[in-house]
């Protein structure tokens, strides 16, 4: 037996373990993310409630038809050609302009649809749909 030599599990460390560090860490966590929402209202405090949802304004929707024979109607109402004329450029003043929806007849001339949407585009009536039946 020496007497002058060392072991080394006599040694000393000179490094901390940080095992347990991280594991007390980890739990002061859980703990945190568990408490925190339960103390989110400490003082209980009746708010009022109030809705800021914009008002919207809808735009009218205009059905202008046009039947088999090149008469013109507004909303189901018959109207002439002058009628037609001033009521586009009273709905083309308007804001927000309303809709046009023109609906012609399958056997109406082509002009009788084009002048319906000349004399609009003549009022300012920016916004013209044209309304088709889906079936066959």
């Amino acid at each position: 037996m020496a007497f002058g030599t060392q072991d080394s599990a006599d040694e000393v460390m000179n490094e901390i373990n940080m095992t347990p560090l991280v594991d007390v860490m980890l739990v002061l966590l859980i703990i945190f993310i568990i408490t925190v929402p339960v103390m989110k209202h400490a003082v209980p405090v009746d708010l009022p409630r109030a809705s800021n949802t914009r008002e919207i304004i809808t735009p009218e929707t205009i059905r202008l038809s046009v039947t088999a024979d090149g008469k013109y109607h507004w909303n189901e109402q018959d109207i002439s050609d002058e009628d037609l004329a001033t009521r586009l450029q009273a709905e083309g003043q308007k804001d927000p302009q309303p809709e046009l929806h023109i609906r012609g007849d399958k056997d109406v001339r082509y002009e009788r649809v084009a002048q319906a949407m000349s004399a609009a585009q003549r009022a300012g009536v920016r916004k013209i749909g044209f309304v088709t039946d889906p079936g066959q």
